[in-house]
């Protein structure tokens, strides 16, 4: 049953990360250009919709290594779990970048995480988003059917997506940032953006789990985005 859940996560995070760089790619592809920030947000967040809708009671639709520790943490996941979710996550972005950069040679960096800012301030923002993400995760995987969380985070990724993508590609994964890097050979920033999702999802985690006082601390398998 793992191996399945596992595999769940790695075609997930593939979807994920294939139809949300891959929109990036199509946007820069285009001959006639205008502002597509939000085109490519929506493209985030409906692939995440989907997904949480796809997997979500099978495997919990984490398809974000960051939100596997964060699940953790709250104990809603069995250590068993996540080092085979966080492999099989990985796995499904680097082949969905390796897929794209077969489509498209040229591009630069196919859909990657990078940025001009300082170290600093790309590791704050993502710090920031990330957390804010897992938080609204862990709020409404508490509530009853699939429909809303999907709706609730996608749209969340979307925002994200949309209003700080321009400045440093809204990572908020570390799978979505490792493909596309590993796929371009950029790698220079690739460890700003892994502390940062990592480190943000697990303060969210933290902040919860002392703003709500869960009643029992008891593991078990998340089942839910």
């Amino acid at each position: 049953m793992l191996i399945k859940r596992a595999i769940a996560e790695g075609i997930g995070t593939f979807f994920l990360v294939f139809i949300g760089t891959g929109a990036i790619l199509f946007s820069d592809a285009m001959v006639f250009r205008y502002p597509t920030d939000i085109g490519i947000g929506l493209a985030f967040g409906v692939a995440v919709m989907l997904v949480i809708l796809a997997i979500g009671k099978y495997s919990g639709a984490h398809i974000n290594p960051a939100v596997t520790l964060g699940f953790w943490y709250d104990k809603q996941i069995s250590t068993s779990h996540v080092l085979p979710y966080i492999i099989a996550q990985c796995a499904g972005a680097t082949a969905a970048s390796f897929t794209l950069a077969l489509l498209d040679r040229d591009h630069p960096n196919f859909g990657g995480t990078t940025s001009n800012l300082d170290a600093w301030q790309i590791f704050a923002i993502e710090f920031f988003i990330t957390a804010v993400l897992m938080f609204v995760i862990l709020r409404v995987s508490k509530l009853r059917g699939i429909l809303i969380p999907a709706v609730t985070v996608g749209g969340i990724v979307a925002l994200h997506a949309s209003a700080i993508g321009p400045f440093t590609g809204a990572s908020m994964n570390p799978a979505r940032s490792l493909g596309p890097a590993l796929a371009s050979g950029q790698l220079d920033q690739l460890g700003i953006y892994i502390c940062a999702t990592v480190l943000g999802s697990l303060s969210a985690a933290v902040f919860y789990r002392q703003l709500f006082k869960p009643q029992s601390d008891s593991t078990t398998e998340n089942l839910t985005p």
